[in-house]
């Protein structure tokens, strides 16, 4: 039996959803100071259930060659150091919208 998505109505396999929801996210990447003078890169903005959150944190972080944590409850990505303009370029080959990403 062919699971159905409910938001377009076409089969789950497709990976339509995933897409939808990469394209419609308001992403904010900005950097801050953690204890120590520590620079961590904060990426928020990622709420929707279909993206991996677990899987786009892994490829930004070897993509950086950094470490990094998620946080899925609130849709937060943090890398370790300041990543901001490499992370707007791997986030926007991974397929979300360039026009909704805003860096500070």
């Amino acid at each position: 039996m062919v699971e159905i998505d409910p938001l377009t109505g076409l089969p789950k396999e497709l990976g339509i959803g995933e897409i939808l929801a990469k394209e419609s996210q308001r992403i904010k990447i900005r950097k801050v100071k953690r204890r120590f003078g520590k620079i961590a890169t904060v990426i928020e903005g990622l709420t929707d259930k279909q993206i991996n959150l677990k899987q786009l944190a892994k490829k930004l972080k070897n993509s950086l060659a950094c470490g990094g944590t998620f946080d899925k409850e609130q849709g937060i990505i943090e890398l370790q150091g300041d990543h901001r303009i490499k992370a707007k370029k791997i986030l926007i080959e991974e397929g979300f919208n360039p026009d909704s990403i805003e860096v500070e």
